[in-house]
């Protein structure tokens, strides 16, 4: 592992995702008190923890030994099944907690997928912005 960790930008990244999400749970689900930011809690947690899996994707790649998996070590293909496991993972808390007051999923599927992608573009969004903020975000 010749490059460093991306962390403080993975970390900005991941908790804007997240906050997005938070506003798309407030807008969608309804919630109310502590069971919205609950919610919303694990939702940017989740968050940071994916966009730092895929801004840092090498790593996670020789940490999980899927080096030689003949798929799954591109790492671009890791990227994007990391962003499918957070839109199964939104839409399923999504359904659960929705379906706990009886009315099932609320979430949007729109919102869904726009946070998937934005977990994979993380990388690439972060190459566009980083000359910006270089003092910042290094």
């Amino acid at each position: 592992m010749a490059e460093e960790l991306i962390i403080l930008p993975a970390l900005v990244l991941g908790l804007a995702i997240g906050l997005l999400e938070l506003f798309f749970i407030h807008a969608d689900e309804n919630f109310k008190g502590s069971h919205w930011m609950g919610h919303g809690i694990q939702a940017a947690g989740w968050a940071i923890a994916a966009v730092f899996a895929t801004m840092n994707v090498e790593y996670v790649l020789v940490l999980l030994n899927l080096g030689s998996a003949p798929i799954i070590s591109n790492p671009l293909y890791l990227q994007i099944v990391i962003g499918l496991i957070t839109v199964i993972k939104t839409w399923s808390v999504s359904a659960v907690v929705g379906g706990a007051k009886g009315k099932g999923m609320h979430e949007k599927l729109w919102h869904i997928l726009v946070i998937g992608a934005l977990v994979v573009a993380a990388p690439y969004i972060y190459s566009a912005i980083e000359p910006l903020f270089p003092a910042f975000l290094k």
